[in-house]
């Protein structure tokens, strides 16, 4: 069920992917409209809350929805934010087969929920000979919350008919989130990038609960379905059905912790739309604030607290992986800066936190460093004094002193503290989430194990090729699973608020901690 022969014959490449992504990719839906949640559970909404969902579109898979509901159980259940964390979230999950009128109930309380209120399905259909999983259809399921009460806790719970969450034997279903706080609170977030399917990542995703994080982030090569990575439909042993595997192991923390990934080059599905994103675009609902939707679905910002979040996708400035090279033609650097700028004059921000896949600075023997990064964005987070900046793709935790203009501003020891807006950037590498791990050019350095250089080879990618550098910045050296934790701590009005940043190795051990301060607004 591919491009049919006589339509093959007359397109090209990026045209036979584009049909395929509107025939077999398009987001469709039971039933269409918008949802008044005003009246629901003594108060938890304000009035005209919504779930959204998009108007009803064609179907596009196999008619299989004789298959009796009561059978079929959901999975697979992830939150993200909408554009505002205070008052938006989304609810997404999977089913395994086509069922009938899908739906979430939401409430303040588990014994009092909502009505049914109809959910967005996006059907994603892998056609055969299409790497190891052709001829497979999976069932995103997507509901849109709006105009939810800040700091507001909520109980929901997702179904379609003959599965009713709300039926005394399956309250047991229910899933919960957290909206955003209405004022600046303290708070705790996790991150970390290069996950897939793993033993690993399911230690560090039990672990990651116990933080009781207000939202994590993903910095890219999310589940791996891609294992070569090139962004090219040549990529060999892709496998969609790798995502289903993925979304149940993360379950445990994603149905209650908004999860907000950043696309890595793992994720360019290229199967499924020119851009490689079409897969993404069924499995996530992101905020859509970003510069560009049809090219950069996983670009977008939002505010928690404190603290701004910006996601980057760096699939757009790679020199090293050029499939999606130049996608933007500029326009997301441009919105970079207009963020930048734009949260740095916010009497209500305080923190800006960046977090994309490809390193900035990273002494890895695999990947190292990414010129394009460093050529396009690192001068905007010197010019913005950016606070923290999280990258994946190299699969281990390397920590750098603060940097500025590619040099050490200041040496920043295991238990210092750095003040971006005289000093520089701290760039913090996250990527053993879980995959195989890679290695380094010089000793291990980490908490407890100190064994201080004075420089590491390494390189950068560069448009040429690799570049050879000579770099003084690495400052902490990890080789194992781990994945980072931020604790965010507001301060009253000149007083220094604080990131208080660590390592935290799968075993629980802390294999790196130090703060960033701002004095606060």
């Amino acid at each position: 069920m591919g491009v049919p022969e006589e339509l093959a014959a007359r397109m090209g490449m990026a045209e036979q992917h584009e049909y395929l992504r509107r025939r077999f990719s398009r987001r469709t839906m039971i039933r269409g409209g918008a949802v008044t949640l005003g009246a629901v559970t003594g108060g938890a909404f304000v009035p005209g809350a919504t779930a959204q969902a998009a108007d009803p579109g064609l179907r596009t898979t196999p008619a299989t929805e004789t298959v009796d509901g009561a059978l079929v159980a959901p999975f697979g259940r992830h939150l993200a934010f909408g554009n505002d964390p205070r008052t938006e979230i989304t609810v997404s999950w999977q089913v395994p087969v086509a069922v009938k009128k899908p739906f979430i109930r939401v409430g303040a309380h588990p014994s009092d929920l909502s009505r049914k209120i109809p959910a967005e399905v996006r059907t994603l259909y892998t056609p055969a000979g299409v790497g190891a999983s052709g001829d497979h259809t999976q069932y995103y399921l997507h509901a849109q919350l709006t105009n939810l009460r800040p700091g507001r806790t909520y109980y929901y719970g997702v179904g379609h008919a003959g599965f009713d969450p709300a039926e005394r034997h399956l309250l047991g279903t229910l899933g919960t989130f957290t909206t955003a706080p209405a004022d600046k609170e303290p708070f705790t977030f996790t991150a970390f990038g290069d996950e897939g399917v793993s033993y690993h990542a399911l230690a560090n995703n039990s672990l990651l609960l116990g933080q009781n994080p207000a939202f994590h982030l993903h910095a890219g090569d999310i589940a791996y379905g891609d294992p070569a990575g090139q962004g090219k439909t040549s990529d060999t042993g892709f496998d969609s059905r790798v995502w289903d595997q993925f979304l149940y192991q993360t379950e445990s923390v994603a149905k209650q912790v908004p999860w907000m990934p950043a696309y890595g080059n793992h994720d360019m599905e290229a199967w499924y739309s020119p851009n490689g994103y079409g897969g993404e675009e069924a499995r996530w609902t992101l905020p859509d604030n970003g510069p560009d939707k049809t090219n950069l679905p996983g670009v977008y910002s939002f505010v928690y607290g404190n603290t701004a979040v910006i996601s980057l996708d760096a699939n757009d400035i790679s020199f090293e992986i050029p499939a999606n090279l130049g996608i933007s033609g500029g326009t997301q650097t441009k919105w970079l800066e207009a963020q930048l700028k734009k949260y740095r004059a916010s009497q209500d921000v305080d923190f800006i936190v960046v977090f994309f896949h490809h390193c900035a600075y990273c002494t890895s023997t695999a990947h190292a460093s990414e010129g394009g990064v460093r050529q396009e964005w690192v001068p905007l987070f010197e010019k913005y004094t950016v606070d923290l900046v999280i990258n994946g793709h190299n699969h281990q935790y390397e920590r750098t002193d603060v940097i500025k203009a590619g040099a050490v501003a200041k040496k920043l020891p295991i238990g210092g503290t750095a003040y971006p807006e005289t000093e520089g950037v701290v760039y913090v590498t996250a990527g053993a989430a879980g995959r195989s791990l890679y290695a380094f050019s010089a000793p291990l350095s980490y908490e407890g194990h100190e064994n201080e250089v004075e420089s590491v080879p390494s390189f950068i990618n560069v448009k040429e090729g690799k570049q050879n550098e000579t770099v003084t910045w690495s400052r902490v050296r990890y080789l194992n699973y781990s994945f980072l934790r931020v604790d965010v701590t507001p301060a009253s009005r000149g007083r220094y608020a604080t990131l208080k940043v660590r390592g935290i190795a799968e075993s629980g051990d802390q294999v790196d901690h130090f703060t960033v301060a701002r004095r606060a607004k």
